[in-house]
């Protein structure tokens, strides 16, 4: 008598486990891709002076072909889900032989949708850590949902060409890469500063050379456009609040964002605050009182923002409706 060999738990339970996986990944994307459109605030938690999700959704990086990122991740997860379950909805056993070959079409597909996400993932944690050098627990989240569902689909099924695997991983993954690369080939990543010359916003960065003034803290220098001063006399007009510090380099490049003509507007209508009580224009009772942690932080409409927060986000945040053409971003 010849015993049946039993299959592993992890191959019976793999496509009910990817699309669990993928599940959590499409509402998570399906989240941000409703805030994004809809011009709200991803639910995060963000320390003062320190970069996080919406920063993320709002840099060039969270825009392909002029839609939300995330909604193009809403699309791969949701068929990645389609991918794991369709197999499973054929029954009967006058259908075996129609969903065995389903089941093989569905492995392949799901083997090269998970190479193709790992990949775009680790190209995106990498502008995470050294681009934008930011905090997102909704991107690392994905990040580690695409490895999930690649670890699952290699292990989950019985692979009986590992050939296959190899040359679907190099013609996958190249592919993918050079795709992204050639998306996001206008992004400058560089961070100096510089006038636009194609009329896109260019990327803001900012370290220290020499000393702060007490003053003033280090000179602005960038130029304000026209949106940029409509929107620094919108934030004097609803009486916001910016609370800083000259030494702070975080200060410094939010003035960078808005430039030197729309920050004299912000210093004369009282906006910005300065908490540096060793600073001539310093006012840490103000600060103390407002409960500020971090620098900078912003209070609009009676909400607390902590970080330097780009252009779009403060329009957004202030309901300001006058041209959004900015040339910076950070």
């Amino acid at each position: 008598m010849i015993r049946r060999r039993s299959t592993p738990w992890i191959q019976r339970w793999s496509r009910q486990a990817i699309a669990a996986i993928a599940t959590c990944g499409a509402l998570t994307t399906a989240y941000l891709t409703f805030e994004k459109l809809t011009g709200g605030n991803a639910n995060c938690v963000a320390q003062a002076g320190v970069k996080g999700c919406n920063d993320v959704l709002s840099s060039p990086w969270g825009t392909v072909f002029g839609q939300p990122l995330a909604l193009f991740g809403f699309l791969a997860y949701t068929s990645m889900l389609i991918f794991a379950l369709a197999p499973l909805a054929i029954k009967g056993t006058e259908n075996k032989e129609k969903r065995q070959k389903l089941e093989n079409v569905t492995w392949l597909l799901l083997l090269a949708g998970a190479i193709a996400m790992t990949v775009f993932s680790g190209y995106l944690m990498y502008v995470l850590a050294f681009e934008l050098k930011a905090i997102c627990p909704y991107c690392i989240g994905s990040a580690l949902f695409s490895l999930s569902l690649l670890v699952l689909t290699l292990i989950g099924h019985v692979w009986e060409d590992l050939g296959q695997i190899f040359f679907t991983a190099i013609i996958v993954g190249m592919v993918t890469l050079i795709g992204t690369l050639g998306v996001y080939a206008g992004v400058n990543p560089s961070g100096a500063i510089a006038e636009s010359t194609d009329g896109k916003p260019v990327q803001i960065s900012f370290t220290p050379k020499v000393p702060p003034n007490p003053e003033f803290g280090w000179e602005i220098t960038t130029k304000s456009g026209k949106s940029e001063l409509a929107l620094a006399r919108h934030l004097a007009k609803i009486g916001a609040k910016e609370y800083s510090a000259y030494w702070c380099p975080h200060c410094h490049e939010q003035k960078l964002l808005f430039g030197k003509e729309a920050q004299e507007i912000i210093e004369t209508n009282n906006i910005k605050v300065e908490c540096a009580g060793d600073s001539p224009k310093g006012k840490p009772e103000l600060c103390k009182a407002a409960k500020v942690e971090g620098f900078p932080t912003w209070i609009v409409n009676g909400k607390s923002y902590g970080g330097v927060q780009n252009l779009q986000e403060l329009a957004t945040n202030s309901g300001y409706t006058g041209s959004v053409n900015f040339k910076y971003f950070k």
